[in-house]
C-alpha cells in the first residue's frame, strides 16, 4: 500500500524507482535548490553532495528535519558521490571560488576545470540520469559539460534564463497588476548581459504588450519602459549580490520548476540552456531559448517570431559564448 501511494504522488524515475534529484554542492544555491525540491515534493529522496562532509551533511539534516511538513520522503547529505547513484536528475550548482581581482573568462577557466574532474565522476554513478547545470558562466558550464559527457544533447542542460523570464515576468506584472501566470514573455540568449528580452511576442492573456495601452503608473510599453524593465532584470542579481552575497532563493524555486518539469514529464516550454543547432542560424552553442522540458530533458527549441534588433541580439550572444568557449580549448 505505502509503495502505491509513492508512486503516485513521485512519478517513478526511468528505471521505475521512485523519483530521486541530487544537487552537487551545498552552498547557498544548492542548499536553496534541495529546499524548493524538498517543500514541492519534486521527488521521493533529495541527496546533496559536496566535498565539505560537515557542511553537507549538516544542511540535508536541517531540511530533513522539517519533511513532516513536505511531500518529500527523505533528505540526505554526503562527501561521498555514491549517495548520487541512481538519480533520475543530477543538479550541478559547485563552481570555482571567484578570487579577487579575477576576470569573469578566468573563473570561467577553474569552473570548466573542476567540471572535468567532477562531471565524469557523477557520469559514472548516474549514467541515465539527466544533468541540469546551473554553476556560472551557465551557459559555457553547460557546453563544456555536454562536450566532456558525449551524450546526447537532450541529456544535459542550463538553469538558462529561466530565472531571468522569471524576473521580466515579475517586473510586467508589477507594471500592469496581472498575475505573472498570464504574462508571456521570454527572455533569450546568455544568462548575463548579453541576454535578449524578446519583447516583439510578448502577450499579457493573449494581449501583444504594444496594443496594453496605459500600464499602472500611466506609461505605455514603449521602447523607454522596455528598456528600463529589460536593463533591470540583468541588474537585479548585481543588486542582490551586493545587498546579501549571493542569489539563491529565485534560483533554487527555478531550478525546482526545472526539475518538476523532467520528473513529471510536463513538456512545458522554459528558456534553459541546451546545445542550438541552426536555431535562428545559431549553431554549436548552449545558451537559452524557449524549449520543451519534459522527461526526456531538452527537448524541441521553439522558434518564435523575432524582430531584426532582438535576431542581432541573440547572433552577438552566440558569438560572444562562442569566443569563450573557444578560449577555453572547446
Amino acid at each position: 500500500m505505502h509503495h502505491m501511494t509513492a508512486q503516485t504522488l513521485y512519478p517513478s524515475g526511468t528505471e521505475g524507482h521512485p523519483s530521486k534529484i541530487a544537487v552537487i554542492g551545498a552552498g547557498a544555491v544548492g542548499t536553496a535548490v534541495a529546499y524548493a525540491c524538498a517543500m514541492r515534493g519534486d521527488a521521493r529522496t533529495i541527496v546533496l553532495q559536496d566535498i565539505n562532509k560537515k557542511k553537507v551533511e549538516a544542511e540535508a539534516l536541517d531540511i530533513a528535519h522539517g519533511i513532516q511538513f513536505t511531500p518529500c520522503g527523505a533528505v540526505e547529505g554526503s562527501d561521498d558521490v555514491e549517495i548520487v547513484r541512481g538519480s533520475d536528475l543530477v543538479i550541478v550548482t559547485a563552481g570555482a571560488k571567484q578570487k579577487p581581482g579575477q576576470t569573469r573568462l578566468e573563473l570561467a577557466g577553474s569552473t570548466v576545470n573542476l567540471m572535468k574532474t567532477i562531471v565524469p565522476n557523477l557520469q559514472n554513478v548516474a549514467p541515465h540520469a539527466r544533468f541540469m547545470f546551473i554553476t556560472n558562466p551557465v551557459d559555457i558550464v553547460t557546453y563544456a559539460a555536454l562536450k566532456i559527457m558525449g551524450v546526447p544533447r537532450n541529456q544535459v542542460f542550463g538553469s538558462g534564463t529561466v530565472l531571468d523570464t522569471s524576473r521580466l515576468r515579475y517586473l510586467v506584472s508589477r507594471e500592469t497588476g496581472v498575475a505573472t501566470q498570464n504574462i508571456h514573455a521570454y527572455v533569450t540568449g546568455e544568462h548575463g548581459d548579453s541576454e535578449v528580452a524578446l519583447w516583439s511576442s510578448a502577450e499579457i492573456g493573449n494581449v501583444p504588450i504594444r496594443h496594453w495601452g496605459p500600464t499602472l503608473s500611466g506609461r505605455l510599453f514603449d521602447s523607454d519602459l522596455r528598456k528600463e524593465i529589460a536593463e533591470e532584470v540583468t541588474q537585479s542579481a548585481y543588486k542582490i549580490i551586493e545587498g546579501k552575497g549571493a542569489t539563491n532563493y529565485a534560483i533554487g524555486l527555478s531550478a525546482a520548476n526545472i526539475a518538476r518539469a523532467v520528473l513529471r514529464d510536463e513538456n512545458r516550454v522554459l528558456t534553459i540552456s541546451s546545445l542550438l543547432e541552426d536555431w535562428e542560424g545559431i549553431s554549436d552553442v548552449c545558451m537559452a531559448a524557449p524549449t520543451i522540458v519534459g522527461r526526456m530533458g531538452a527537448g524541441r527549441v521553439l522558434n518564435p517570431p523575432l524582430t531584426l534588433a532582438e535576431r542581432d541580439g541573440l547572433t552577438e550572444s552566440a558569438r560572444r559564448l562562442r569566443a569563450v568557449a573557444q578560449e577555453l580549448g572547446f
